[in-house]
């Protein structure tokens, strides 16, 4: 069950024991007022008990009673009603059972609206107590069938109104479901994408950075190495983006890591602290520091550098900014596939909504500058941090608006059809067989008669825009409003007098439902004022006739509370359903939607998680643990080359994310520039026309070139041939290391996933050539030119 059809079934089960109680209060106090002084005593023991009765059901909606005690209670009601109409007496005893009966058979339909069997035996339990109690109070004359007929057309009717606006929430339910499962693959897709990026760039910054330069071997003092590759170890073995709470950024700069021996960078500071912000833009901000520090010392050729950071008193936006003094670099030269700046530096940024900008020219240092808006300028409680432990995109204001919107349209449409329903089945049952049976009593007739298809022409009117699913126009609904009034005026005025609410008077109680229909999307107070003024035109008819006598007037009361009182009962509940309901209805949706989300992305992101930790055991992992355990030593070659080899696919595994013409080409060029820069020359040769690869097939086809490039020592040559029904990378090196671990350093060498993939190696001498070759299966759906 939805939330829109919980919501909705919580609300008429209220709003029906509410209208009862109210009418049952109501019509006894009246009861006891006509009663003859003598049955009194009696009259109230028939009557106490059934306001006792609805007050413990008023009660049940709060502490829950079980369901057979409280269908016991409101039979017991009914049928002290219907059974009071003897021990009552007066004139209007009849009128007031038939109405306290009546709407409470109807409310019952709303009460147990879950449970129809349960409603059904209420009805009949109260028609059967009215008949009693009519054959009771007069033996000498038959049961009157007409107000037992218009009571079940009634339970119909209200049985079919919910059932059509359940139906409305339901289609709604179903609706709000499939938009809310798109939008959490959505964010469920968006979140993995962020923390991959995430991962990248600790990746790239932390073993990536660390296998490189053991591999290049240009340190003489390796002391720095044990304890880097044990954080390097406790970095990738976390999570990213389970980050809560908040964190005082000027802390964590305090912190920042100015490297070891030659390699140091001593930071000037300037702080202006402290800086609470949440702790995602906060790491974000400090993991991106750290990695500028780091370009400082590798690429500046100075070992000073001034860290600055404050908050604007204006704006609140935290600020960080790194300088240096030293040779600078030009931005546009920056290849595509150097992470440190994109994916480090701004992408974490990007990531966490903030900005981070580079401004640099050789000969004239660089300036790095984190600006992160700080909305709130309130860091979140613990509670709101436990809350928001899987990484989740808030729901927009705009979405839970659309939301509202949609359900708020459904339900209205569902409330409008029931009053189309009740204004088509009453005005033609109950209305034309008043009209017929008393055409001599109308003075005209023909006014009577044009009235009563006026009356159909409005309901034809508005049941056309609203099965075409449009809204009735504002001038459209004005005239049909003013053409009811005037229904109103005419069937009123043109009744005899003492006729007015009686059974010659069709168009009472059917004027009514018209208005409900037309004005049912604007609030309660607009329709409270048309019954007004409906009641007050045919008060005036009545009047005009000649001033009613005091009983008389009691009964036309008594009918105004049975027809316009149900009526504005049903406006009121349309009108929560719609101001109170669908909101409500919304915000349960947007809060188990949340649930489900983040249930979802941390399900995700576990096993995101094991599945890049699981690839990096093979190879990675066990070289961090020998480098930073003293098992392994940066001074062996063996040891250097495997980190180049390692080094090279972090730096392919960076290189998939670019969007760019030639992916594989791509990847390879990342390989060939590892290689590059531990001085092997590389000759890359590309033959065909590209076509398009899958990313796991382009990592089986760049693997072993990685591997033997990043055990070549002096030159290799690449070529990449694209035929149209394959493709093939190739690589030959020339003065390769031996193979005295080639199976640690190769892992995947004769594991294709991939079937179609085939890879070749051969070695003579000192000279390797290896070969991966991709063949275009008929199923993979993918064509190569």
């Amino acid at each position: 069950m939805g939330n829109s059809e919980r919501l909705v079934n919580r609300t008429v089960e209220r709003y029906g024991v509410w209208l009862r109680s109210a009418v049952v209060l109501l019509c006894g106090a009246l009861g006891l007022v006509w009663a003859d002084a003598s049955d009194v005593h009696r009259a109230l023991a028939l009557l106490a008990p059934a306001v006792l009765a609805c007050g413990v059901r008023l009660r049940a909606l709060r502490r829950p009673l079980p369901l057979a005690l409280l269908w016991t209670l409101d039979a017991a009601v009914v049928a002290l009603l219907g059974l009071a109409q003897p021990v009552l007496g007066g004139e209007g005893a009849n009128a007031m059972v038939e109405v306290a009966v009546g709407i409470s058979v109807i409310a019952f339909q709303f009460e147990w609206a879950t449970r129809p069997v349960a409603g059904a035996a209420l009805a009949v339990v109260g028609g059967v107590a009215c008949v009693l109690g009519d054959l009771l109070s007069s033996p000498a004359h038959g049961p009157d069938v007409v107000p037992l007929v218009r009571m079940l057309i009634q339970v119909g009717l209200s049985r079919a109104g919910y059932l059509i606006v359940r139906a409305r929430a339901r289609a709604a339910d179903r609706s709000a479901a499939v938009r809310a499962a798109l939008r959490r693959e959505a964010e469920v897709a968006a979140a993995r994408r962020a923390t991959e990026r995430e991962y990248l760039a600790t990746l790239h910054d932390t073993a990536s950075a660390t296998l490189l330069m053991v591999s290049q071997g240009d340190s003489r003092d390796w002391s720095w190495l044990p304890p880097r590759a044990r954080q390097d170890l406790e970095a990738l073995s976390a999570m990213p983006g389970f980050e809560t709470g908040s964190v005082d950024l000027a802390a964590l700069l305090s912190c920042v890591p100015e490297g070891e021996g030659q390699a140091r960078v001593r930071l000037t500071t300037h702080i202006e602290g402290p800086l609470a912000i949440p702790s995602g833009p906060g790491l974000a901000i400090f993991n991106g520091v750290r990695e500028a520090v780091t370009n400082v010392s590798r690429h500046s050729g100075v070992r000073e550098a001034e860290l600055r950071a404050w908050r604007g008193e204006s704006d609140g936006v935290v600020v960080v900014e790194l300088s240096d003094a030293g040779r600078g670099f030009d931005l546009d030269s920056v290849p595509m596939h150097r992470r440190g700046i994109s994916g480090s530096i701004i992408g974490r940024m990007r990531a966490v909504e903030g900005t981070a900008s580079i401004a640099s020219r050789p000969g004239a240092g660089t300036r790095v500058r984190w600006r992160w808006p700080d909305r709130d300028r309130e860091p979140r409680t613990g509670d709101e941090g436990r809350a928001a432990d899987v990484p989740c995109p808030p729901r927009t204001p705009a979405q839970h608006t659309a939301a509202v919107r949609f359900i708020r349209g459904q339900l209205l449409y569902g409330a409008q059809l029931v009053a189309l329903l009740i204004c088509l089945v009453w005005q033609f049952t109950i209305s034309l067989r008043r009209l017929l049976a008393h055409q001599d009593v109308y003075d005209p007739a023909w006014a009577q008669t044009a009235a009563f298809l006026c009356l159909v022409a409005v309901a034809v009117t508005g049941g056309a825009c609203l099965l075409r699913g449009r809204r009735i126009p504002p001038g459209v609904r004005g005239w049909c409003l003013g053409v009811v009034l005037a229904v109103s005026a005419v069937s009123a005025y043109t009744l005899p007098p003492g006729h007015s609410t009686g059974p010659a008077d069709w168009a009472f109680g059917v004027v009514g439902w018209h208005a409900l229909f037309l004005l049912a999307d604007l609030r309660v107070r607009v329709y409270a004022a048309f019954l007004g003024a409906h009641i007050g035109i045919n008060a005036a008819a009545v009047v005009w006739h000649g001033a009613p006598a005091a009983a008389e007037a009691a009964v036309l009361g008594l009918a105004t509370v049975g027809s316009c009182g149900l009526q504005l009962a049903i406006g009121v509940l349309m009108t929560h359903l719609l101001r109170d309901t669908a909101p409500a209805a919304g915000s349960a949706a947007a809060r188990e939607e949340e649930l489900r989300t983040r249930e979802r992305i941390h399900e995700h992101l576990q096993s995101d998680h094991k599945e890049r930790y699981r690839a990096l055991t093979a190879t990675t992992v066990p070289l961090l643990v020998g480098l930073g355990h003293g098992v392994l030593s940066p001074h062996d070659e063996e040891v250097r080359l495997r980190c180049g080899v390692e080094g090279a696919r972090m730096r392919r595994l960076f290189a998939e994310g670019d969007a760019v013409a030639d992916p594989l080409l791509n990847e390879l060029r990342a390989c060939v520039e590892v290689a590059e820069h531990q001085g092997v020359k590389v000759n890359l040769a590309v033959r065909g026309r590209p076509g398009e690869v899958p990313v796991e097939v382009r990592r089986e086809l760049i693997d072993p070139v990685a591997v033997t490039l990043g055990r070549t020592r002096s030159a290799a040559r690449v070529t990449v041939v694209w035929t149209p029904g394959a493709v093939r990378v190739s690589v030959v090196g020339v003065d390769c290391a031996d193979e005295r671990t080639e199976a640690a350093a190769v892992p995947s060498q004769s594991r294709a996933a991939d079937p179609h993939v085939s890879v070749v190696r051969t070695r003579r001498g000192e000279s390797v050539w290896a070969e991966a070759s991709w063949s275009r299966s008929v199923s993979s759906g993918v064509v190569l030119p």
